[in-house]
């Protein structure tokens, strides 16, 4: 094939899904009744969604016809041995059990671990569920990321590393007892999508194994890191993206997984570990939370789909033209103008709002601004991720806290949108952009006490 910016989709499309197309006069009306949270808009009243590429991507014939197959049985149904074989294939854990998704993994794992108060879990940069449900539990999350990843105009190539000198160090000032794992997001979604090197997890591991703490990954985007590592890490071009994903969980204690990304089903997670003990605990938690261990919330088709998905979602072809449409998004954004994340990540172009809109304070959310916006301009529905998601008040000195990124993310569902689709987007992002100086901040006039930006909702700043 001739080469291209943007791969031609390696598939063919045999069933569509109307879009739904909305006038300006109904989208300002909408975004002022979801108090200018797009979370809060019904679905059919977006005409491109890319809030999420979590469980919003578009199965394959094989998926669909594996899920005709699915066992219902309660307990030991087929299809969980279906999955038990793709999840060895894959990963090699000896030990694993489904969820029903991936914050459902994190619950029933940090509750068998024991993570609670007094405890730290350190990662390259947790995002929202994970930190919340490491921080429910009365521990404490801590992003240690390296330098370069909070720095959205680098170019370094693996700018979701974990820093392994910060880590050392803040083990020794805490001491290891006080840690229960650490874990490592690939990629790092909190960080713009920037991929992790398999050097800098095998680092990782080393070093953890010194003082004996486990490492777990956050393997919601595996595939994509792994194809990643494949076209930027010299050690490994001659390794499949297969072979390089089953040398990275390898080098894991344990993992946890979201299947709606890289696993490419609409519902599914995903616990894998090496320590029988740890499984046992595990499972007992999974049977009070989930279900049983051979189905964890799931029925025998979602497993049938998964088992297909985490196979499908390694095809380098797939990645290929996955990873080209994120950059070609990309590219058109930063030709209009706006600064991004850069290089671009896997599955979402990220905007830096914090350069593009510089007259709105962070306490005023200019990401949520520019993501209100967007939805007013062309009825597309993207999600921040700033200082609604990750700001926080200190409970003691009533201090406000904002992350050092202010970013709006463009998540590109699976097999779901065209070029013309992206070209939409873009345009009016950059029509937004050209007008961004008369953009208002906004202010919070309701919020749950925890992961506040699903709920949230907003009014302009002096309205």
């Amino acid at each position: 094939m001739l080469d291209s910016p943007f791969p031609f989709e390696p598939f063919r499309i045999k069933m569509v899904e109307p879009i739904g197309l909305t006038t300006p006069t109904e989208r300002e009306r909408l975004l002022r009744e979801a108090g200018y949270n797009p979370f809060l808009i019904p679905a059919d009243k977006i005409s491109i969604d890319l809030l999420t590429d979590s469980g919003t991507g578009a199965m394959s014939q094989a998926q669909w016809s594996a899920m005709m197959m699915g066992d219902e049985s309660y307990a030991g149904a087929r299809s969980y041995y279906h999955l038990r074989d793709s999840v060895q294939k894959v990963t090699g854990m000896p030990y694993f059990t489904p969820t029903h998704q991936g914050r459902a993994a994190e619950n029933v794992f940090f509750a068998a671990l024991g993570v609670g108060s007094g405890q730290f879990v350190p990662a390259n940069q947790h995002f929202d569920t994970t930190r919340a449900n490491v921080e429910v539990r009365g521990a404490r999350a801590v992003d240690l990321v390296v330098a370069e990843g909070l720095d959205p105009h680098d170019k370094s190539p693996f700018k979701g590393n974990i820093d392994v000198a910060r880590l050392e160090q803040f083990i020794e000032e805490v001491g290891a007892a006080h840690i229960p794992a650490v874990i490592i997001t690939i990629t790092n979604n909190s960080g713009g999508g920037q991929p992790v090197s398999l050097a800098n997890i095998r680092q990782a591991k080393a070093l953890l194994s010194r003082y004996g703490i486990p490492l777990v990954l956050d393997a919601a985007r595996f595939a994509e890191n792994s194809y990643f590592i494949k076209m930027r890490e010299p050690e490994a071009a001659g390794m499949s993206v297969a072979e390089i994903a089953r040398a990275t969980f390898d080098l894991a204690d344990a993992f946890l997984m979201s299947a709606k990304k890289d696993a490419i089903v609409n519902i599914g997670g995903l616990i894998g570990l090496r320590d029988e003990t740890l499984f046992q605990k595990v499972s007992t938690e999974l049977i009070l939370r989930e279900g049983f261990i051979t189905y964890g919330g799931l029925a025998g088709r979602d497993l049938e789909a998964l088992a297909v998905g985490l196979l499908e979602g390694l095809d380098e072809d797939y990645l290929t033209y996955r990873i080209g449409q994120t950059a070609y998004l990309a590219g058109r954004l930063q030709n209009a103008g706006l600064p991004i994340m850069e290089p671009p990540g896997g599955h979402a172009v990220f905007i830096d709002a914090k350069e593009m809109l510089p007259h709105i304070p962070q306490r005023q959310f200019p990401a949520q601004s520019f993501v209100a916006e967007v939805y007013r301009a062309g009825g597309i529905r993207v999600v921040e991720i700033g200082s609604v998601m990750f700001g926080s008040i200190d409970p003691v000195t009533g201090e406000e806290h904002f992350p050092a990124l202010e970013l709006v993310r463009l998540a590109i569902p699976r097999r779901v949108y065209t070029r013309s689709h992206m070209d939409y987007v873009a345009d009016v992002c950059a029509e937004v952009y050209r007008r961004r100086k008369a953009l208002r901040g906004l202010e919070i006039v309701y919020q749950a006490p925890a992961l506040r930006h699903f709920t949230a909702r907003f009014k302009p700043v002096n309205s």
